[in-house]
């Protein structure tokens, strides 16, 4: 059964698109098949993948609001993607009247769940309604935290946005747990909020070795490939490739 991961969290610059990029590389080093699915009108997640948002002439959009077949890009460091670009920023609108909203993302998915072991989708920074049809289409949510007060601190939101699609569009939604990022162990407040976040999301889902805060992320993404690919001596790649490992386990 391939497992449908959404990276969710309302806040932007956690790290949800690099997040994405490197544990789906991670996991095609696992020898899994692997498909990135871009939900973010900002299309970060194509660029870092090397594929310009701009050029695009079809992009999940078409998918989810005129029922087309994926648009997807094989072969990209071993993993493929369903690409996004500003036009999907009219979906918000257009979703508001369409016709089994909830489940445009999920009926998009449905052709291709065979072919993929794992389905990564990387959702906007928002409460909106392309993050409630990514989480609806999803198996499990995944979590990526900002080690910084304020960030934990939306962290109520964000789960009563999952207990609401938990409630009844997807009621098997799992939480594949939290990951803390950006870390760094000489900052006190680093160190607190990841004490807190470590203390109180456990009694919720699995709280994942903490990413290091690191400017070779933005390096390795400016070049388009994932970190290990840049700099595989980073300390940041063992804790990545630990997390893709655990995320194996899934059921």
């Amino acid at each position: 059964m391939s497992r449908v991961i959404t990276l969710f969290n309302q806040s932007g610059g956690v790290g949800k698109s690099t997040l994405a990029m490197n544990l789906a590389y991670h996991l095609q080093e696992r020898k899994h098949r692997v498909l990135l699915v871009d939900m973010d009108p900002q299309g970060s997640l194509t660029n870092f993948m090397g594929i310009d948002p701009t050029s695009l002439k079809q992009t999940v959009y078409e998918s989810v609001l005129h029922s087309k077949p994926l648009s997807i890009h094989s072969d990209i460091h071993g993993m493929a993607l369903a690409p996004a670009n500003i036009s999907l920023s009219a979906a918000e609108l257009e979703l508001v009247v369409a016709d089994m909203r909830d489940v445009r993302l999920k009926d998009a998915l449905e052709p291709v769940l065979e072919q993929y072991d794992f389905i990564l989708i990387d959702c906007p920074p928002s409460l909106g309604i392309l993050s409630y049809i990514s989480l609806v289409a999803a198996t499990h949510v995944l979590v990526p935290i900002q080690t910084q007060y304020k960030a934990f601190c939306g962290t109520e939101l964000l789960l009563g946005t999952v207990a609401r699609v938990r409630s009844r569009p997807n009621r098997k939604l799992g939480i594949a747990g939290f990951i803390p990022t950006m870390y760094d162990g000489r900052n006190i407040q680093d160190a607190r909020t990841l004490e807190a976040i470590q203390e109180q999301l456990k009694k919720v889902g699995s709280v994942y070795p903490p990413i290091p805060r690191s400017t070779a992320f933005a390096d390795a993404s400016e070049d388009h490939v994932p970190l290990a690919l840049y700099n595989r001596k980073n300390a940041a790649v063992p804790v990545l490739k630990q997390i893709a490992a655990s995320l194996e386990k899934l059921s």
